[in-house]
């Protein structure tokens, strides 16, 4: 149970990263500290205690198995969320060398 409260505190950490703070950088971060807690909670969800690899082999067709659907969802979660932070880090390059500036109100001052 207290893994579960953990996930939802990070990303509640995440969260605050990307509503309070005005760098683009730290709004990435954020953005990514959001992804992992839920591909921890994922996870943390397909487990299962005193459980084995789901690997059917003869004696065990009655055994307690750790669920994979979870574990191959996060596995998709992170080559996305890896290819979602490249995009935002790069359009994040890309505002600095145009504006020459991360800060969110200086570049909305730019405006025109």
């Amino acid at each position: 149970m207290i893994i579960y409260i953990l996930s939802a505190l990070l990303f509640l950490i995440g969260l605050y990263g990307i509503l309070v703070k005005r760098n683009l950088i730290k709004i990435v971060i954020g953005l990514c500290i959001m992804e992992y807690s839920i591909n921890l909670l994922l996870a943390v969800i397909g487990f299962r205690k005193d459980a084995t690899a789901p690997i059917i082999t003869p004696g065990f067709e009655k055994a307690l198995f750790v669920d994979p659907i979870p574990q191959a969802l996060v596995l998709t979660a992170i080559v996305i969320g890896l290819a979602t932070t490249a995009l935002l880090v790069a359009i994040a390059v890309r505002v600095h060398e145009k504006y020459g500036t991360f800060d969110i109100r200086e570049i909305r001052k730019l405006r025109g």
